[in-house]
């Protein structure tokens, strides 16, 4: 039984078992399956109604942000499977879960070679904008998008790099439409300015509250700011400051 966040509850039905292990982030168990194990492809016959394939290319992560657990549990970024091991034969649809698939020569090489095929991809953890070149941007121009190119903009301090990055995906033929950046929520005063600075590249924000490794409850007004960002009727709509409306108090 495995469990990626720590402050996900436990099942609490009857399960028809002679042994239960469990495992995974939110139990804090940093280990690996046996190799057969992490090689299989998922059971999709479990699930019916899903019709997209889910799996790594790569796993593990170069950088070591603060907030993440990825490079203490996983290591460093290396290959994992190739494109075409994860493609389920009745869907041309992939969603990949790499934390950092760029900072892989094998990861750019399987994002090489699904270009121009009839496939529909999604990298739901989001591209690293300090890697995208120009010729990056190509490749990933040349691949089909289920919606989103998911970018990440966690500080401030990304800003500018994310800017070149939206601007290489630009010229290489991405719509901006399509440009997403997942953006961490700390200090809400400045998390609001790198949401703004967002919006004006015309890349859609997506407001993720902070929650430490003991699953400690984001603040209400973290929670306030992240509805307000996330449902973009408000978003396009209303400012911050008229959304939260002066003298409210958050506790």
């Amino acid at each position: 039984m495995s469990k990626v966040f720590t402050f996900t509850p436990d099942i609490d039905t009857v399960i028809r078992a002679d042994e239960i292990i469990t495992g995974g982030t939110g139990y804090r168990d940093y280990g690996s399956l046996p190799p057969e194990v992490e090689a299989m492809s998922p059971d999709y016959a479990i699930y019916p109604q899903f019709r997209r394939a889910l799996g790594f290319m790569t796993r593990g992560c170069c950088r070591r942000c603060a907030w993440c657990i990825v490079p203490r549990k996983e290591g460093t970024v290396r290959p994992a499977a190739a494109w075409d091991e994860i493609r389920r034969p009745d869907s041309r649809e992939i969603i990949f879960l790499d934390n950092n698939v760029l900072a892989s020569e094998f990861g750019v090489e399987q994002i090489r070679r699904m270009g121009g095929r009839p496939l529909w991809v999604d990298f739901n953890q989001g591209l690293d904008a300090r890697l995208i070149t120009p010729e990056i941007a190509g490749l990933l121009a040349r691949l089909r998008w289920i919606r989103f190119v998911r970018l990440s903009c966690d500080t401030s301090e990304l800003l500018p790099t994310v800017k070149q990055a939206a601007a290489y995906l630009k010229e290489a033929g991405i719509a901006p439409s399509r440009l997403w950046a997942y953006t961490l929520v700390r200090d809400v005063d400045e998390a609001h300015r790198r949401v703004a600075a967002l919006r004006d590249m015309g890349i859609t924000p997506f407001a993720q509250p902070y929650r430490d490794y003991d699953g400690s409850e984001p603040t209400a007004e973290q929670r306030a700011f992240a509805r307000w960002v996330n449902k973009k009727s408000v978003f396009y709509s209303c400012k911050w400051d008229e959304f939260r409306y002066p003298g409210k108090e958050f506790t």
